[in-house]
Protein backbone atom coordinates (compact mmCIF):
# COMPACT_ATOMS: atom_id res chain seq x y z
CA UNK A 1 0.00 0.00 0.00
CA UNK A 2 1.95 3.83 -1.15
CA UNK A 3 0.53 6.55 0.73
CA UNK A 4 -0.57 9.78 -0.83
CA UNK A 5 0.80 12.82 0.39
CA UNK A 6 -0.75 16.13 -0.75
CA UNK A 7 1.39 19.33 -0.62
CA UNK A 8 -0.51 22.73 -1.91
CA UNK A 9 1.92 25.45 -1.69
CA UNK A 10 1.99 29.09 -2.40
CA UNK A 11 5.42 30.73 -2.72
CA UNK A 12 7.26 28.43 -0.31
CA UNK A 13 10.68 28.02 -1.40
CA UNK A 14 11.83 29.12 1.67
CA UNK A 15 10.76 26.53 3.27
CA UNK A 16 9.57 23.64 1.28
CA UNK A 17 12.95 21.64 1.48
CA UNK A 18 12.77 21.78 4.98
CA UNK A 19 9.06 20.12 4.45
CA UNK A 20 10.11 17.67 1.81
CA UNK A 21 13.69 16.50 3.00
CA UNK A 22 11.81 15.88 6.57
CA UNK A 23 9.15 14.04 4.97
CA UNK A 24 11.36 11.58 2.85
CA UNK A 25 14.48 10.98 5.34
CA UNK A 26 13.74 7.45 5.99
CA UNK A 27 11.26 6.80 3.69
CA UNK A 28 11.19 3.44 1.66
CA UNK A 29 11.02 3.08 -2.30
CA UNK A 30 7.64 3.58 -3.41
CA UNK A 31 6.29 4.18 0.40
CA UNK A 32 5.15 7.53 -0.56
CA UNK A 33 2.96 9.01 -4.00
CA UNK A 34 3.86 12.76 -2.84
CA UNK A 35 2.45 15.35 -5.03
CA UNK A 36 3.06 19.16 -4.88
CA UNK A 37 0.83 21.94 -5.92
CA UNK A 38 2.71 25.13 -6.54
CA UNK A 39 0.00 27.77 -6.79
CA UNK A 40 0.63 31.20 -8.45
CA UNK A 41 3.65 31.30 -7.19
CA UNK A 42 6.35 34.00 -8.52
CA UNK A 43 9.15 32.08 -7.00
CA UNK A 44 11.10 28.80 -6.95
CA UNK A 45 8.45 26.67 -5.19
CA UNK A 46 8.02 23.77 -7.93
CA UNK A 47 12.39 23.94 -8.73
CA UNK A 48 12.65 23.15 -5.30
CA UNK A 49 10.18 20.52 -4.98
CA UNK A 50 11.52 18.77 -8.38
CA UNK A 51 14.82 18.61 -6.53
CA UNK A 52 13.22 16.11 -4.09
CA UNK A 53 12.07 13.93 -7.07
CA UNK A 54 7.99 14.65 -6.44
CA UNK A 55 5.47 14.72 -8.34
CA UNK A 56 4.49 18.53 -9.48
CA UNK A 57 0.84 19.53 -10.54
CA UNK A 58 1.73 23.73 -11.21
CA UNK A 59 -1.09 25.91 -11.61
CA UNK A 60 -1.58 29.64 -12.21
CA UNK A 61 -4.73 29.85 -10.31
CA UNK A 62 -4.34 30.75 -6.98
CA UNK A 63 -6.25 28.99 -3.24
CA UNK A 64 -5.42 26.58 -0.93
CA UNK A 65 -8.85 24.99 -1.56
CA UNK A 66 -8.29 24.69 -5.29
CA UNK A 67 -4.79 23.46 -5.00
CA UNK A 68 -5.69 20.60 -2.62
CA UNK A 69 -8.32 19.54 -4.84
CA UNK A 70 -6.03 19.59 -8.24
CA UNK A 71 -3.48 17.13 -5.73
CA UNK A 72 -6.13 15.18 -4.39
CA UNK A 73 -7.27 14.52 -7.90
CA UNK A 74 -3.52 13.60 -8.70
CA UNK A 75 -3.41 10.67 -5.92
CA UNK A 76 -2.92 7.28 -6.69
CA UNK A 77 -4.14 5.57 -3.35
CA UNK A 78 -5.33 5.85 0.16
CA UNK A 79 -4.65 7.00 2.64
CA UNK A 80 -3.99 10.46 2.23
CA UNK A 81 -2.07 13.03 4.08
CA UNK A 82 -2.88 16.93 3.44
CA UNK A 83 0.53 18.55 4.39
CA UNK A 84 1.24 22.35 4.48
CA UNK A 85 4.53 23.31 3.15
CA UNK A 86 6.18 24.87 6.60
CA UNK A 87 5.21 22.06 8.53
CA UNK A 88 7.86 18.96 9.18
CA UNK A 89 6.46 16.11 9.13
CA UNK A 90 8.88 12.85 9.49
CA UNK A 91 8.26 9.38 8.12
CA UNK A 92 8.13 7.80 11.35
CA UNK A 93 5.24 10.14 11.99
CA UNK A 94 3.42 9.78 8.73
CA UNK A 95 3.68 5.71 9.43
CA UNK A 96 2.41 6.45 13.01
CA UNK A 97 -1.07 8.37 11.40
CA UNK A 98 -1.65 5.70 8.62
CA UNK A 99 -1.29 3.24 11.32
CA UNK A 100 -4.18 4.66 13.34
CA UNK A 101 -6.08 4.66 10.72
CA UNK A 102 -6.39 0.45 11.08
CA UNK A 103 -8.07 1.22 14.34
CA UNK A 104 -11.69 0.30 13.92
CA UNK A 105 -13.96 3.72 13.29
CA UNK A 106 -11.46 5.98 12.64
CA UNK A 107 -11.87 7.89 9.57
CA UNK A 108 -9.02 10.58 9.57
CA UNK A 109 -6.07 11.75 12.12
CA UNK A 110 -3.85 14.45 12.45
CA UNK A 111 -0.30 14.49 15.12
CA UNK A 112 0.30 16.07 18.14
CA UNK A 113 1.92 19.67 17.65
CA UNK A 114 5.04 20.60 19.17
CA UNK A 115 5.31 24.49 18.52
CA UNK A 116 8.75 26.19 17.43
CA UNK A 117 8.88 29.76 18.53
CA UNK A 118 12.52 30.06 17.59
CA UNK A 119 12.38 33.92 16.97
CA UNK A 120 9.21 34.75 17.94
CA UNK A 121 9.03 37.91 20.06
CA UNK A 122 8.36 37.85 23.96
CA UNK A 123 4.05 39.46 23.79
CA UNK A 124 4.22 36.45 20.97
CA UNK A 125 5.18 33.53 23.06
CA UNK A 126 2.73 34.76 26.08
CA UNK A 127 -0.33 35.19 23.20
CA UNK A 128 1.10 31.58 21.97
CA UNK A 129 1.30 30.14 25.22
CA UNK A 130 -2.09 30.73 26.36
CA UNK A 131 -4.23 29.82 23.09
CA UNK A 132 -2.44 26.50 23.06
CA UNK A 133 -3.52 25.86 26.16
CA UNK A 134 -6.93 26.91 25.74
CA UNK A 135 -7.49 24.73 21.94
CA UNK A 136 -5.58 22.05 22.68
CA UNK A 137 -8.34 19.50 24.06
CA UNK A 138 -10.93 20.60 20.89
CA UNK A 139 -8.47 21.07 18.14
CA UNK A 140 -7.81 17.08 16.65
CA UNK A 141 -7.87 17.91 12.84
CA UNK A 142 -7.23 21.74 13.05
CA UNK A 143 -4.57 24.26 13.58
CA UNK A 144 -1.60 21.89 13.20
CA UNK A 145 -0.66 21.72 9.35
CA UNK A 146 -1.65 17.99 8.74
CA UNK A 147 -4.27 15.78 8.82
CA UNK A 148 -5.01 12.20 7.47
CA UNK A 149 -7.57 10.82 5.80
CA UNK A 150 -8.46 6.75 4.81
CA UNK A 151 -10.85 6.21 1.84
CA UNK A 152 -13.78 6.37 3.35
CA UNK A 153 -12.65 9.46 5.66
CA UNK A 154 -12.37 10.84 2.30
CA UNK A 155 -15.64 10.44 0.98
CA UNK A 156 -17.26 12.29 3.79
CA UNK A 157 -14.73 15.20 3.35
CA UNK A 158 -13.94 15.59 -0.26
CA UNK A 159 -13.92 17.58 -2.64
CA UNK A 160 -13.89 20.24 -0.61
CA UNK A 161 -15.46 23.80 -1.44
CA UNK A 162 -13.91 26.99 -1.77
CA UNK A 163 -13.13 27.70 1.31
CA UNK A 164 -10.92 29.37 3.87
CA UNK A 165 -10.45 26.83 6.62
CA UNK A 166 -9.89 23.62 5.01
CA UNK A 167 -8.77 22.17 8.56
CA UNK A 168 -11.78 22.86 9.72
CA UNK A 169 -14.18 22.39 6.90
CA UNK A 170 -12.13 18.88 7.55
CA UNK A 171 -12.58 18.54 11.40
CA UNK A 172 -15.82 19.17 11.23
CA UNK A 173 -16.71 16.73 9.01
CA UNK A 174 -16.70 14.15 11.69
CA UNK A 175 -17.84 12.82 14.97
CA UNK A 176 -15.64 12.68 17.63
CA UNK A 177 -15.29 8.83 17.67
CA UNK A 178 -14.21 8.77 14.07
CA UNK A 179 -11.40 11.56 14.45
CA UNK A 180 -8.15 11.44 16.90
CA UNK A 181 -5.21 12.58 17.42
CA UNK A 182 -2.47 10.28 17.34
CA UNK A 183 0.24 10.55 20.37
CA UNK A 184 3.14 9.37 18.56
CA UNK A 185 3.16 11.42 15.83
CA UNK A 186 4.06 15.12 15.59
CA UNK A 187 4.44 18.31 13.39
CA UNK A 188 6.75 20.86 13.80
CA UNK A 189 4.56 24.24 13.64
CA UNK A 190 5.90 27.44 13.45
CA UNK A 191 3.92 29.98 14.62
CA UNK A 192 3.22 33.73 13.69
CA UNK A 193 6.47 35.17 14.99
CA UNK A 194 4.91 38.59 15.85
CA UNK A 195 1.25 39.89 17.10
CA UNK A 196 0.46 41.41 13.73
CA UNK A 197 1.48 38.09 12.03
CA UNK A 198 -0.62 36.34 15.07
CA UNK A 199 -3.69 38.92 14.06
CA UNK A 200 -3.64 38.59 10.57
CA UNK A 201 -3.67 35.01 11.08
CA UNK A 202 -6.64 34.87 13.21
CA UNK A 203 -8.51 37.40 11.20
CA UNK A 204 -8.57 34.85 8.91
CA UNK A 205 -9.25 32.11 11.41
CA UNK A 206 -12.33 33.79 12.66
CA UNK A 207 -13.73 34.49 8.39
CA UNK A 208 -12.89 31.24 8.29
CA UNK A 209 -15.17 30.00 10.95
CA UNK A 210 -18.11 32.24 9.97
CA UNK A 211 -17.66 30.54 6.54
CA UNK A 212 -18.28 27.19 7.91
CA UNK A 213 -21.04 28.12 10.18
CA UNK A 214 -22.80 30.10 7.23
CA UNK A 215 -22.14 26.65 5.69
CA UNK A 216 -24.05 24.22 8.23
CA UNK A 217 -20.94 23.44 9.83
CA UNK A 218 -20.56 25.45 13.05
CA UNK A 219 -17.70 24.54 15.35
CA UNK A 220 -19.22 21.28 17.08
CA UNK A 221 -17.14 22.22 20.71
CA UNK A 222 -18.52 25.29 20.94
CA UNK A 223 -16.78 28.70 21.69
CA UNK A 224 -13.98 28.93 23.96
CA UNK A 225 -15.13 30.74 27.15
CA UNK A 226 -13.28 33.37 29.61
CA UNK A 227 -14.27 30.68 32.47
CA UNK A 228 -11.49 28.15 30.56
CA UNK A 229 -8.48 31.27 30.98
CA UNK A 230 -9.31 31.61 34.80
CA UNK A 231 -8.85 28.10 34.92
CA UNK A 232 -5.79 27.71 33.76
CA UNK A 233 -4.26 30.85 35.86
CA UNK A 234 -5.80 29.21 39.04
CA UNK A 235 -4.06 26.17 37.77
CA UNK A 236 -0.86 27.84 36.90
CA UNK A 237 -0.52 26.79 33.54
CA UNK A 238 -0.24 30.06 32.70
CA UNK A 239 0.83 33.19 34.17
CA UNK A 240 -1.79 36.66 34.71
CA UNK A 241 0.58 38.48 32.73
CA UNK A 242 0.09 35.70 30.26
CA UNK A 243 -3.28 36.34 30.28
CA UNK A 244 -3.21 39.76 30.44
CA UNK A 245 -1.40 39.68 26.68
CA UNK A 246 -3.73 36.59 25.44
CA UNK A 247 -6.92 39.16 26.21
CA UNK A 248 -5.17 42.42 24.97
CA UNK A 249 -4.39 40.89 21.67
CA UNK A 250 -8.04 39.40 21.95
CA UNK A 251 -9.70 42.39 21.68
CA UNK A 252 -7.29 43.69 18.85
CA UNK A 253 -8.37 40.53 17.10
CA UNK A 254 -11.97 40.27 17.26
CA UNK A 255 -12.35 44.68 16.36
CA UNK A 256 -9.92 43.89 13.08
CA UNK A 257 -12.42 41.13 12.10
CA UNK A 258 -15.19 43.70 12.24
CA UNK A 259 -13.40 45.79 10.73
CA UNK A 260 -12.78 43.47 7.59
CA UNK A 261 -16.56 41.96 7.70
CA UNK A 262 -17.03 39.97 4.88
CA UNK A 263 -14.10 41.29 2.45
CA UNK A 264 -11.98 38.29 0.44
CA UNK A 265 -9.17 36.99 2.32
CA UNK A 266 -6.39 35.52 -0.10
CA UNK A 267 -4.22 33.00 0.53
CA UNK A 268 -0.47 34.17 1.48
CA UNK A 269 2.44 32.80 3.09
CA UNK A 270 3.42 34.42 6.95
CA UNK A 271 6.44 36.05 6.31
CA UNK A 272 7.30 35.90 9.74
CA UNK A 273 8.20 32.40 10.25
CA UNK A 274 10.16 32.09 6.80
Amino acid sequence: MMTSVVIPAHNEEAVLGRCLGTLLADADEDEFDVVVVPNACTDNTAEVARQYGVRVLETPYGGKAHALRLGDDACRDFPRVYLDADIELSTRSVRELVAALDKPGILACAPVPRWDLTGAGPIARRVHRVHDRLIAPSRVLSGVGVYVLSKDGHAKAFPLPDIISDDGWVHRSFTPLERTVVPSAESVVRPARTVRAHLRRRVRLRQGNRQLAAMGRPAPEGQLRLSALGSLITRRSVSVVDAACYLTVLVLDRVLTRAKGSAPVGWASDESTR
